[in-house]
């Protein structure tokens, strides 16, 4: 028997097709979907893997099956199908894997209005719904209700979407911009050329074949190895900057003008820089951003400097959406470059924050390098994965070791904290994998390369 724990995470459900699940489930998925939400209608979008479009209808005919009109917009981001879900006022769900391999696919599915169901908010029950509906051997059968069928109608999102994110930076009147664009042969292929067409943009276009094989790198930027084309690029074509999305382009990564990535933090600081003063400009005294808890010290330093309360979370979309609609933020970021606007349902959108780099860039004359200079305050690790079989013992033994240290403090929002007088460090359990999770931030490189080494030591003894 198909056990559903194994593919529905915390945030969304993602497994490999069809070994994991395939159309049948996803027909059980939309009927499930549309019952724990209470849904009259829901609109549906997917990314370019092979498997998506089969398995977004399967979804689509078990919704109508319970009764809901389905909106389907086909191909798109993910960010496109939160704008359908804000705009339509509908709940929605997404199929992508992100930037998973090839043989992965996956459903991100949220409320109307773009608000997230997760593990707290519909998902556990999703999931052991279409549990119930699974036979001792592996079929499903999905037990028939009196509800009138729904219909299926096909509706074009793209260039509303463009015009809504376009409408919040007005990138008309900068100065013109040679810009890189790797879009990993994912949707970014298929979104940036309406966003930023017709702008002053020349755009060097990379991998944008819509072809979900990946038949050139990864569509994970966040792993180095993937960026190397895009770094190459900027500096063969003098590029003032490069932007990388990846697979579902609901995330960027920012590469300046000599190659160089530019910190997911520096881009939070920047965009919450704006987001400020336009919250300001418009009446609001002291409007709040939202920065996770491994997100650099430098984001609610600069933050306070420019008249902003701020609010640290846990890592991980729903509870960074959570504190959003609890306090009203304008804005919220995380060291993942997952970027949410209060302007866009509080749902995340890598494309407009890179609108509000491209702005920034454009309304001055400085090269990108130093524009976000004045961001870059302290040196970070980035996240280091150690396999560990006794997370919890090993976390406990990085305590023990620093809990004798004068001045230094702890705390548990997400996993461990300690942080010093000019450094600090954050170990997590991951929820899906024997994993510790490692960031480290000091005031310095020698700092932090020898807190970094401490504490994988420990952890890895």
């Amino acid at each position: 028997m198909r056990d559903l724990k194994q593919i529905v995470k915390a945030y969304d459900v993602r497994g490999v097709v069809p070994d994991q699940w395939d159309a049948d489930l996803a027909r059980a998925f939309g009927a499930a979907f549309v019952q724990v939400i209470g849904a009259d209608a829901v609109v549906i979008g997917h990314d370019m893997r092979p498997s998506s479009p089969t398995l977004a209808r399967a979804f689509a005919e078990g919704a109508a099956s319970r009764g809901a009109d389905v909106v389907e917009i086909g191909l798109c981001s993910t960010d496109q199908l939160y704008f359908a879900s804000g705009k339509l006022d509908l709940p929605g769900a997404m199929f992508t894997a992100s930037h998973n391999p090839a043989q992965y696919n996956g459903i991100k599915m949220c409320r109307k209005g773009a608000a997230p169901v997760g593990e707290s908010t519909g998902l556990v029950e999703i999931r052991e719904l279409t549990q119930s509906w699974i036979n001792a051997d592996g079929s499903v059968t999905i037990p028939a209700t009196d509800a009138a069928v729904g219909t299926i109608t096909q509706q074009d999102e793209l260039k509303p979407y463009a015009d809504h994110l376009r409408g919040l930076v007005d990138l008309t009147t900068i100065r013109p911009l040679k810009v890189a664009v790797d879009a990993g042969n994912g949707m970014g292929g298929h979104t940036v050329p309406t966003v930023l067409g017709g702008l002053p943009l020349d755009i060097v276009p990379m991998y944008f074949e819509l072809d979900g094989t990946f038949p050139n790198h990864e569509a994970n930027p966040l792993d180095p190895k993937n960026l190397v084309d895009l770094q190459a690029k900027v500096r063969e074509v003098g590029a003032d900057i490069g932007l990388a999305f990846d697979g579902d382009a609901d995330r960027c990564f920012v590469v300046d003008e000599n190659g160089d990535p530019v910190n997911p933090s520096a881009i939070t600081a920047l965009v919450a820089v704006r987001e400020l003063a336009k919250a300001k400009a418009a009446g609001e005294s002291e409007p709040v951003i939202i920065h996770n808890l491994i997100t650099s010290w430098a984001v609610p330093e600069i933050v306070a400097e420019n008249g902003g309360q701020v609010v640290r979370t846990r890592v991980g979309h729903s509870f960074i959406k959570e504190e959003m609609a609890k306090s009203g933020a304008i804005f919220g970021g995380e060291h993942s470059a997952h970027y949410y606007f209060r302007d866009f349902w509080r749902a995340d959108t890598g494309m407009l924050a890179a609108l509000h780099v491209l702005a920034a860039l454009g309304e001055q004359t400085k090269p990108l390098s130093e524009l976000v200079s004045v961001y870059n305050r302290y040196v970070q690790s980035g996240e280091i994965n150690s396999t560990v079989a006794d997370q919890a013992g090993r976390t406990a033994a990085v305590r023990a070791v620093f809990a004798d240290e004068p001045g230094v403090s702890f705390d548990e929002l997400d996993g461990l904290t300690v942080a010093g007088a000019d450094w600090w460090f954050n170990l997590r359990a991951s929820n899906t994998e024997p994993l510790l999770r490692l960031n480290v931030e000091a005031r310095d490189e020698a700092r932090m390369a020898e807190l970094r080494d401490q504490v994988l030591a420990l952890v890895r003894a």
